[in-house]
């Protein structure tokens, strides 16, 4: 025969063996909770602009899905510069003092600011494609 103490004491032990799993079971569910969260963040950011001038570095990103042949940028209508193609999703990094007129004069940072950033390309079905960027400007 069996005591009431004795079972007490088992029933105890498996009600506290059964509190970790329901506590597992909660840390599982707020971890789920958090990463659905992060994405959903994620998915709302603004998007990043195709044209970036930033000390002293052009950063153009094809965020298109074709192929971008021919592209050429010019700085402030004058300084120009280029790459035979962009790949889809790719980026194209360039430092202003690469970029020059056509009689050979290089961007100076140090006497010129940038105003002006057009990109031009052919898309890989022909048409074509321009991306303007201009500074803010002076309050």
């Amino acid at each position: 025969m069996v005591d009431s103490a004795h079972c007490e004491y088992h029933s105890r032990v498996i009600r506290d063996m059964r509190l970790p799993c329901r506590l597992g079971r909660v840390a599982n569910a707020v971890r789920a909770a958090a990463i659905l969260t992060m994405i959903a963040v994620s998915g709302c950011s603004a998007p990043r602009d195709p044209i970036v001038v930033d000390e002293g570095m052009i950063t153009v990103e094809n965020q298109t899905d074709q192929e971008w042949r021919s592209v050429r940028i010019t700085v402030n209508h004058h300084f120009s510069g280029g790459a035979p193609s962009l790949a889809p999703g790719g980026r194209l990094n360039a430092p202003l003092s690469q970029f020059q007129t056509g009689f050979g004069q290089r961007f100076d940072r140090g006497r010129q600011s940038v105003f002006k950033v057009e990109v031009s390309a052919r898309a890989a079905d022909g048409k074509a494609v321009t991306l303007t960027w201009a500074a803010d400007p002076p309050k």
